[in-house]
């Protein structure tokens, strides 16, 4: 079993449940999640969420046995949520998942639940990632964690985490905590919190093992049973191409490039994907941006606006960020990491096929996740097409015929005398050119193709773009390797950057990465990734060189432009750079040229370059 991702049902996907008539407003939820969750765009819970969510208001234990999919986050997190005090800086609940995916999916979920409590911080923890950031988050008084059971007993033995004002216990997915080996430790954190507290246990089945859970570790349960929802989408087609991880970045920019759809929406695992993969395509030129529970909801608001007008083609997004998205334009999804669990497969692709339209839905697979791919054939009842991903020579041939497709508009527009006399003459001086050859030249030039020798291989290009843009905590194999270090840029012909250099109010104690704030400098500036030079991240302020420098308008834009939560406040740096930063550069290079990235591991990695070209098509630039 996989485990699942938060969801609160919405009007918009399959219905959760013939009883569920009942809106949030009925359920003496306090009005500050009413309005989190009028702001997510919910009203009507789904069945499991009707029943708990009274239960656990009212103060009881309840066991519910749930397929993935119906809605189980919101059910126990809302009530969560209701029990906390945000005045007391002290662990108050504690949320255990079998899996970091599912840990970090649920605290997700959850900050976007608590949007409208001041003060209220939710943690996930788990291995695989560095420990010391994850204490330091709890001595600042995180009052929700979310974690497996390792790590938070790790926590407890380091007398890091302290159960003694918890209220609040939630067991989610206990089938699959149990069947992992999970039983002991969670024995252990049950016996390290107060016995006076509230407990919430959620299960897909229950054997006798889990009713044994329940009989050591909750009162008087109230029992809860609903069944899956059945889905079928029929109006997208589905297709799946098996991509190995390192390729996948470069797998994504050549789907886009041969892409005939007016938008597309790429669904990541991770907030930190979101911005690492949306910054990849912004840096090479493509109109994108995304959006994660760490963006503001008045800025995923504008950002939804841009893709609905046109003036945005591609949403890169997180589960929990797109809860609720409707925009008919989108004729393409990308499923750049398969989801936890079926149920959101049916929810990603249903953000395309909208307004009776037809879509597309394309999912990545990494060649140990089929068994993830028979489980989404089973929820859709619909055998999934493999394809392969477009080669360079295929997106180059694409691009050539978006070129010629437009010869007769164009010929018709008239006003081409320049243009003959200027072919004419190179005719003339060169007797020997086929005139067919001469057409393909300009054609390969005009869509970016400089030949062989100034092109890396599609392979080199994809190793580039993973290490660039993709970090450890996305990769499956990074909960067994740790994560590696971030690359020092050894070099020795890297260019140095020109041009004005503007000081950033955000360092990366503050949690800046590079990628947030080449996108920042994107969207806010008018820029693209080629118009920015080099970025020193220090401890608190970045400093950014941007060659040709910014318009009154720009600088004014993004000076109110945030990362990591803090405004940018750009200003014209007048001092020397300082020992100790972080580097990356987003201007653009040569083969043979490095991004330097010294930074945290889960940080942007060094990649070679290409410079930026001509770039015909509706998501196209330089995508090989």
């Amino acid at each position: 079993m996989t485990p699942s991702a938060p969801e609160i049902s919405a009007p918009t996907d399959a219905p959760a449940d013939d009883a569920a008539t009942s809106t949030f407003a009925d359920l003496n939820l306090p009005e500050s999640l009413l309005r989190a969750i009028e702001m997510l765009g919910f009203t009507t819970p789904s069945a499991i969420q009707e029943q708990a969510i009274p239960a656990l208001l009212a103060g009881r234990d309840i066991t519910g046995v749930a397929q993935t999919g119906t809605g189980k986050t919101a059910a126990f997190g809302l009530p969560l949520l209701a029990s906390i005090d945000p005045a007391v800086r002290q662990v108050q609940a504690v949320v255990l998942t079998p899996t970091r995916e599912l840990a970090m999916q649920v605290a997700e979920a959850i900050e976007s639940f608590a949007t409208q409590l001041p003060g209220l911080g939710v943690l996930a923890v788990y291995g695989g990632s560095p420990f010391l950031p994850q204490q330091r988050a709890l001595q600042r008084g995180a009052q929700v964690v979310v974690g497996t059971p390792g790590r938070v007993i790790d926590h407890l033995e380091r007398h890091t985490l302290r159960l003694d004002d918890v209220k609040f216990l939630v067991l989610d997915e206990a089938d699959e905590m149990l069947r992992m080996g999970f039983a002991e430790d969670v024995d252990k954190i049950f016996a390290a919190a107060p016995v006076e507290r509230q407990v919430a246990l959620f299960s897909a089945t229950m054997p006798p093992a889990i009713r044994a859970v329940a009989a050591n570790h909750l009162r008087s349960p109230v029992e809860i049973a609903v069944t899956r929802q059945s889905s079928t989408v029929t109006s997208v087609r589905q297709t799946y191409a098996v991509v190995p991880y390192r390729h996948k970045a470069g797998a994504l920019a050549r789907v886009l490039a041969v892409s005939d759809a007016d938008a597309a929406i790429v669904f990541v695992r991770t907030r930190g994907a979101a911005e690492e993969v949306g910054s990849a395509l912004v840096e090479r030129g493509i109109s994108a941006a995304y959006i994660s529970g760490d963006v503001a909801q008045a800025e995923r608001e504008k950002i939804v606006e841009r893709l609905r007008s046109g003036a945005l083609n591609v949403l890169v997004a997180t589960d929990v960020a797109a809860r609720g998205l409707d925009v008919d334009r989108v004729g393409l999804v990308v499923n750049f990491d398969v989801p936890t669990e079926p149920e959101g497969y049916v929810h990603r692709i249903g953000r395309t096929g909208r307004a009776g339209r037809t879509g597309e839905a394309l999912t990545f697979v990494t060649p140990n996740e089929q068994g993830r791919l028979r489980s989404i054939e089973r929820i859709t009842r619909q055998k999934l097409q493999e394809v392969a991903i477009p080669s360079p020579a295929a997106v180059s041939e694409h691009r050539v015929l978006q070129l010629l497709s437009r010869v007769a508009e164009r010929t018709q527009a008239g006003r081409l005398d320049l243009y003959r006399e200027a072919v004419a003459v190179f005719l003339a001086q060169n007797p020997g050119t086929d005139p067919i050859d001469l057409v393909a030249v300009i054609s390969a030039l005009a869509v970016g193709d400089d030949g062989p020798v100034a092109r890396p291989t599609g392979d080199d290009l994809d190793d580039a773009l993973s290490r660039a843009h993709l970090t450890p905590e996305h990769d499956d194999r990074a909960g067994r390797s740790g994560g590696q270090g971030a690359r020092a840029d050894r070099s020795p012909n890297r260019r140095p950057a020109t041009g004005t250099r503007y000081r950033l109010a955000v360092g990366h104690t503050h949690g800046a990465q590079a990628g947030a704030i080449v996108g920042a400098l994107t969207n806010e500036g008018g820029l693209v990734g080629k118009d920015l030079g080099k970025i020193d991240i220090f401890p608190s302020f970045s400093l950014v060189e941007i060659p040709g420098g910014l318009t009154p308008d720009a600088f004014d834009r993004i000076s109110r432009a945030r990362v990591a939560g803090r405004p940018l406040r750009i200003r014209l740096d007048d001092g020397p750079p300082e020992r100790g930063a972080h580097h990356a550069s987003a201007r653009p290079s040569g083969p043979g040229t490095h991004r330097s990235a010294d930074r945290h591991p889960s940080d942007a990695r060094t990649a070679d370059r290409r410079p930026s070209t001509e770039r015909p098509g509706r998501f196209h630039a330089n995508p090989r």
